[in-house]
Formats: structure tokens, C-alpha cells, sequence
């Protein structure tokens, strides 16, 4: 049969040809031969090229026939596995087949579908299948979103059914408590589901040139989309068949303008006007990916309406997780890394485990990354997938493009334990062999360049060190040039030896700022308000150019000290690594201070400023904080408690088991006796800074063992609430930082720990034991921590 195909097409008017051509597109549905697509190309061209004229003709009585609703049908599903599982097949060819030739031929659909008057008209159903399926196309091939019928085809859906008030009326009936399945027709599931699809996928392919901003579509339509899904996702497990549908594809829109509008605005802030709104979103969100019957109907491509829920939605954790405002709203949901973790280990769709890790990264520290060995996982699976795209002639791994592998691996890049990975699995040759077709690889590697190992893998590759040091003509591109100088500046080995040039008392700073230009209007005003009180500043408000690195290191090189800016967006950026770092390294006088609420240092970041005091400007008044500040820089540098100070990475990695920390004099390190009645106060600093108690030190400054042990027994048996309240106001007098409870919760488990250990451990037991009931017969009085 299929070897008259091409006979069969050529006589398309006539109604039996028009079964045998069924036929033969059923067939070809079951076994899927790619043979089929070329040795029939030009009928199949003819075929899709009548049918697309056929829809812009007033000819509702053929649609309504059986023959032809079942060749519409088969039809639709032969262009849907032609997007999905012919791999050998190019773009080009499947864009041939699938993207209607003249936007005449929209143009006729369009007035076609204006001037029916029944919402469940068969002909709105019939050409919903052609639309979705250009959708899905462009959304696995988006180098297709210039495609003149693409342009032409979402430019009319959004200025003539998104941005409309049928629209909105449609949206008002989905965020109704009790929704009625009458309210799903044709017509408002193709306004849902085929018109949100569409610009979805042209949204995500990055179009230029828009007729409306995200801003503009998320400010229209975003209170009723909100409220849908905070409505429904609160009885999740009895959505209808098209009620799923309909919230897939408001959420995969809605991810998309977010996408779409990059970092030219803020769509969390666009929704909601405060902080509680967005939790109760994001909590939404949760329900979804915590939901399992989903996870039952997940395919291995985006094919299947809860393949792609799952996606959208865990894409749309991804861009919270990169706002640095609402990551720690993830943070404080525990529950949610156990239930990511087993969907990566479920999941069949490798789409999901991609935003999985890209999740995880952003909201687990370094240590619990590395305690539940993510890094391994992660590293191992992104570049498996990594390698099997790039060998694949599509550039994809199934269908996944590199660019999008690549772009949530930027974020692994800057994990430490990633690095390593990285560094121990030997993957620099390959994203090197990949870096000129794929430039954003050169900020991965900037990243990696971090560690120790890179560095070194690096410098052995004599031909990327010669384009690093001469580039070619393609790196002309400002911004690939500055991240080619900050590869350059980490594979130095001199730094610590760096000559500075003679300067003039004029020419040196007193202060200088480092920052993230994400945090740029709080960091303008720290600065001004300093300049007021003499200081002389050296700040990067306009972004250097030129070789920028050469600028930082001489400005850390003529300043007496440096403001460390803390933030997320700090942590992340590979500028303020290398700056903090080199700073560091010359022995800057560093003053930490907190931009964001709720951040905690973290990485590379905790490393450098762990021990030292910082001001938190999310607590106090802004006056207040910036005396703070200025007391904090005119304060003497001093090594907390006389004897220690921060060790450098090289120095513990060198250090004997012994020598757990660093002293800054020639003295060797205290023994601490096992007893810990026997401790003196040194013993007692000893032992809480070596096991990250750096706060916690500061409170408890001049406590001996006894003393230790006495505040113990206070936490244990006294009401929690009123022991942290307690606490906190001696962290703030003493440290000016709130106290920390991952700090108290280790204590706790150290001291637990450390008691059973001391020796005579009954006698000290039983003592602990004897004073905790004791405290049961005595009431709580207020007091202060001595």
C-alpha cells in the first residue's frame, strides 16, 4: 500500500483515496520507519499543504463526514511522532512538513474560527491538533521561532485571544471553587490550552521583537492565574482530565514569560505584592511535585499532559530558586529535597532530573550537598547527557539541545564539590572542545577554574591556554573577553607576590566595596552615607572595562580594608569570588555585611568571613547599621580571642590531624584533656571553633568546662522557645548577629556527644541527670548569660 502513496496523494479529491491514504498514515503511526519520511517527502509535502488550504475553506460539511475526521486525526498524530520520535530526521525537514508555507492559508483559519458561533464547533477541535503540534515542535527545535508563519501565527493569538477579555472571561471560570466540566468546550480549550501552548513555546524560544513585555502579560492576567492554581492545587487528586490540561498550560505559559523577560524584571514581585502571597504560591507549586499519582503517567518526552505539569512547574522552582529574594521560602521546606530526590530516581523523562539537580544546587548547602552526594549524581548525569548530544548530529540528547544542558549547569558550576567532580572525572577536555560553538561554557569554566585541580587540568592544555592568551577574532565579544581574563587571573599562581606599583598617598582608599550589581541601589547608599564621613571609597558602579581583573586587583591592592557585600547573588557571581578571595589572600582587613533577610553565608563564601563579625542591615535601621559599619572599620584588627584566625584552604588541607585549626602565633595547639570538668576557657575555644561554633565562641567567650556543662543542662531542661529568646539577645549584644540555630541545634549534639565521651562518664552523667531534675522543681527566672 505504501508503495503507491505517492499515486494515492495525487488524487486527494477523491473520498476512498482519502481512507487508503488513512490507512497507510496508520500504519506508518505503528512502526514508526523513518524511510517512510524520505522516500515519500514530496507527497508528504503535497498532503500537509492540501490539508492546511482545506482548513481556510468554508467547508464545515467535509469536516463533519467520519472519512475525513479520521484522516484529520491520523494525520495529526503522524505529525506528532515526527516530532517526537523521529531523531534521524533534521529540523529543517520536520519545519517543512509541519510549518504551514503562507499566512494566507493562517489568515483563512483564523476568519474561519471568527465567524463560528458553537463553542464545540468540530472544526476549532480539528485545527487545535495543527496548532499544538507547531507548538511542540518549536518547543523541541526553537531555532524555528523566526519562521514568518511562527511570527505571524502568535503575534495574531496574543493580540487576538490572550490579551482579550474572552480571555480573562475563560480564567474567571477556572477560578471558581467547584468548576463544571460544561465549561470545558472546544473553544475555551483552545483559548487554555492551544493559544497558552502556542506562545508558550514561542515565549520560551526567546522571540525578539514582541508585541507586549512579560510585564505586560503577567500584570493582565496574573491575578486570575494565581488564583487558579492556589485554588485547585488544594484538591489536586480530583482534577478532570481537562482540568489538568488547563493548568498545565497556564503554567507552562506563565513559566515561560518568566523565562522569557530574563532578568529585566522581577515576575515574583509582578504577581505579588508581598512576601506571604508569593509563599502561598510557591507552596502551590510544592503540592503539584509532591502530588505521586502524577509521576505514575510521566513519558520519557513531553508528549503527555503530566509530563509536562512536572516539567513547567519544576522549571518554575528553578527561577524562584534564583531569585535571591524568595530561595530561602524553598529552603525552609525539608520535606521537598526527600520528594526531589526520589522523582530524579523515578522519572523516565530526563527533563525533570535536569531541573531536579539545578533545584537542589540552589537550595541545599555545600556540606548537605555532599552529604547526601548529590555532586557525584549530578556531575555524572549532566555530563553523560552532555556528551551524548554533543555526539549526536542534532546537537541534542534526545530532545534536549545542549543550550539548555549547558544553561542549568551553570548554576552546578560555582558548588565546590561540583568542581572536584569535575576535576576528578576529567571533563575539561570535553566542555574545551565544546566552548567555541558553545560560548557560555567559558563562564562554567571560570567558574571551575576555582579549583585547585581545574586550574591544573587547564593549564596542561597548551592550545586553550594559547586562544586564552591570544584570542581569536570571535571573543572580540566584550563580555567573553572580561570572563577570559577572570580564567586567566585564576590560573595566575602569583598573586599573593603581585608587585603593586608605588602609589601617592592621594591615590590610596580607605574602604573598598565589593558587591553584586544585583545589589546595587542598597550598596549606592552604604556608599554615599560613608563618603559623608571622610572616607575614600573605591566602588565599580559603572562595571569596569577594559582588563577588569588588572582594575580589582589594584584597587584591593590601595585600599586598607574591604565591605563584603553578603548576598545570594554575591555567592553566585565569579567576580566577587575572585575579588573576596584576593582580598583575602593580600590580608585586607575584611567587614562582612548582610544585604538579603533570611541569607546565610554558604561555599567559598562561609570559608572567608565564618569567624569574623558581621552587620546585619536587614535587622537594624539603616542609621543603625551604618554605625555599626563605621565602628566595625575603625575597630583595630584583632584576632578573635587573642590566638586564632582563619586558616587558608592550602593550610588545612596540609595540616596534621592534630592541628585542627591555625594559630597566629609560634605556640602549639592546646591538648584538651578528655575531662571536660578539667577544661579551661582556651580548652573550651579550642574545641567550638574547630567544630564550627564560631558563633556560639563569641557568646560563651570565658566559659570553662563546668560552665559548658551547666549551660547544657539550662537548654536541655529549660522550654526551648524561652532559652533561644534568651540566647539571642546575648548573640546581639555580644556579636551584633542574630543567633544561629543550626549553630545551637550541633551544640546541642556536640555536647551530648562530648558528655558521654568525658571520662568519669557515669559520675558525669549521673551529675547531668541530677541537676536536669532539679530544674524541674524551679521556676524560670528571667536572666542574662554571664
Amino acid at each position: 500500500m505504501a508503495s503507491s502513496f505517492d499515486l494515492l496523494v495525487a488524487q486527494l479529491t477523491v473520498d476512498a483515496n482519502l481512507r487508503e491514504i488513512t490507512n497507510v498514515l496508520k500504519s506508518q503511526n505503528s512502526v514508526l520507519e523513518s524511510t517512510f519520511i524520505s522516500e515519500f517527502y514530496q507527497p508528504i509535502l503535497t498532503l500537509e499543504r492540501w490539508t492546511w488550504q482545506l482548513f481556510g475553506k468554508n467547508s464545515h460539511q467535509n469536516f463533519q463526514q467520519s472519512t475525513y475526521f479520521d484522516f484529520f486525526r491520523t494525520l495529526a498524530l503522524f505529525n506528532k511522532n515526527l516530532v517526537f520520535h523521529y531523531d534521524t530526521i533534521d529540523s529543517v525537514t520536520k519545519a517543512a512538513v509541519i510549518i504551514p508555507d503562507t499566512i494566507e492559508w493562517i489568515n483563512d483559519i483564523f476568519t474561519q474560527l471568527a465567524n463560528i458561533t458553537d463553542e464545540n464547533d468540530i472544526y476549532i477541535y480539528i485545527v487545535s491538533m495543527w496548532f499544538d503540534n507547531l507548538s511542540l515542535f518549536l518547543f523541541d527545535n526553537p531555532e524555528h521561532e523566526a519562521s514568518p508563519a511562527i511570527v505571524h501565527i502568535n503575534r495574531y493569538i496574543a493580540q487576538n485571544y490572550i490579551m482579550t477579555d474572552q480571555y480573562k472571561f475563560y480564567l474567571s471560570q477556572l477560578a471558581q471553587p467547584s468548576v463544571s466540566q460544561t465549561i470545558f468546550t472546544a473553544k475555551q480549550l483552545f483559548y487554555i490550552k492551544t493559544c497558552s501552548l502556542s506562545l508558550s513555546a514561542y515565549l520560551f524560544a526567546k522571540a525578539q521583537d514582541f508585541l507586549y513585555t512579560s510585564s505586560d502579560i503577567l500584570q493582565h492576567l496574573g491575578p486570575y492565574y494565581t488564583q487558579i492554581i492556589i485554588l485547585h492545587t488544594q484538591t489536586i487528586e480530583s482534577w478532570s482530565s481537562s482540568l489538568l490540561t488547563c493548568i498545565t498550560h497556564l503554567i507552562s505559559f506563565f513559566v515561560s514569560c518568566c523565562w522569557w523577560g530574563g532578568e529585566k524584571n522581577s515576575p515574583i514581585r509582578i504577581l505579588f505584592a508581598n512576601d506571604a502571597g508569593a509563599g502561598v504560591y510557591i507552596d502551590a507549586l510544592i503540592r503539584i511535585v509532591e502530588h505521586k499519582p502524577f509521576r505514575q503517567y510521566l513519558s520519557s518526552q513531553q508528549s503527555s499532559d503530566h509530563t509536562i505539569l512536572l516539567d513547567r512547574t519544576l522549571f518554575s522552582l528553578i527561577n524562584i530558586s534564583q531569585n535571591q529574594e524568595m530561595i530561602w521560602f524553598l529552603r525552609s521546606k525539608p520535606m521537598l529535597v526527600d520528594v526531589l530526590i526520589e522523582l530524579a530516581e523515578t522519572s523516565v523523562y530526563d527533563n525533570v532530573c535536569l531541573c531536579i539537580f539545578s533545584i537542589l544546587a540552589e537550595i541545599l548547602s555545600n556540606e548537605r550537598l555532599k552529604e547526601l552526594k548529590i555532586p557525584d549524581s549530578a556531575s555524572s548525569y549532566f555530563f553523560r547527557i552532555l556528551e551524548d548530544a554533543w555526539n549526536h548530529p542534532l546537537k541534542k540528547f534526545k530532545q534536549i539541545p545542549i543550550y539548555y544542558i549547558l544553561k542549568l549547569y551553570i548554576t552546578l558550576s560555582k558548588i565546590d564539590a561540583i568542581q572536584q567532580t569535575t576535576a576528578n572525572t576529567n571533563k575539561i577536555p570535553l566542555l574545551i572542545e565544546m566552548c567555541d560553538e558553545y560560548p557560555m561554557i567559558f563562564d562554567i569554566l571560570w567558574a571551575l577554574s576555582f579549583n585547585h585541580d581545574v586550574q591544573q587540568q587547564l593549564r596542561s592544555n597548551s592550545s586553550f591556554m594559547t586562544k586564552l592568551n591570544h584570542p581569536p577574532k570571535e571573543y572580540n565579544n566584550e563580555q567573553i573577553r572580561k570572563i577570559v581574563q577572570g580564567i586567566l587571573w585564576n590560573l595566575e599562581t602569583t598573586h599573593k607576590d603581585r608587585t603593586t606599583s608605588l602609589t601617592s598617598d592621594e591615590k590610596m582608599f580607605d574602604i573598598m566595596i565589593s558587591y553584586s550589581h544585583k545589589d546595587e541601589v542598597i550598596c549606592r547608599k552604604i556608599y554615599d552615607e560613608l563618603i559623608k564621613t571622610g572616607y575614600r571609597i573605591w566602588i565599580d558602579f559603572d562595571q569596569l572595562h577594559g582588563n577588569v581583573m588588572d582594575a580589582m586587583a589594584q584597587a584591593i591592592e590601595r585600599s586598607n580594608a574591604i565591605v563584603i557585600c553578603m548576598s545570594e547573588e554575591y555567592r553566585r557571581s565569579n567576580y566577587c569570588r575572585a575579588e573576596a578571595h584576593y582580598a583575602f589572600q593580600r590580608q585586607l582587613k575584611m567587614v562582612p555585611i548582610l544585604l538579603k533577610e533570611h541569607y546565610q553565608p554558604d561555599g567559598w563564601l562561609l570559608f572567608l568571613v565564618g569567624q569574623l563579625f558581621y552587620i546585619d542591615f536587614t535587622k537594624y535601621e539603616f542609621s543603625q547599621a551604618i554605625e555599626m559599619l563605621n565602628k566595625e572599620l575603625k575597630a583595630p584588627v584583632i584576632n578573635d580571642f587573642g590566638l586564632l584566625r582563619i586558616c587558608s584552604k592550602e593550610e588545612i588541607e596540609n595540616a596534621e590531624p592534630a592541628t585542627p585549626f591555625c594559630l597566629s602565633t609560634a605556640s602549639s595547639v592546646s591538648i584538651i584533656p578528655k575531662n571536660l570538668h578539667e577544661w579551661n576557657s582556651t580548652h573550651v575555644q579550642d574545641w567550638m571553633i574547630t567544630h564550627d561554633l564560631s558563633q556560639l565562641s563569641r557568646v560563651f567567650a570565658n566559659f570553662n568546662g563546668s560552665s559548658l556543662i551547666h549551660m547544657y543542662e539550662f537548654i536541655e531542661k529549660l522550654d526551648l522557645q524561652q532559652v533561644v529568646t534568651l540566647l539571642q539577645d546575648d548573640s546581639v549584644r555580644r556579636t551584633g548577629q542574630n543567633l544561629s540555630l543550626v549553630e545551637l541545634s550541633h551544640f546541642r549534639s556536640l555536647m551530648k556527644q562530648q558528655i558521654q565521651s568525658s571520662p568519669p562518664f557515669s559520675s558525669t552523667l549521673k551529675r547531668t541527670k541530677r541537676n536536669l531534675n532539679k530544674w524541674k522543681h524551679k521556676p524560670l527566672v528571667s536572666c542574662q548569660i554571664i
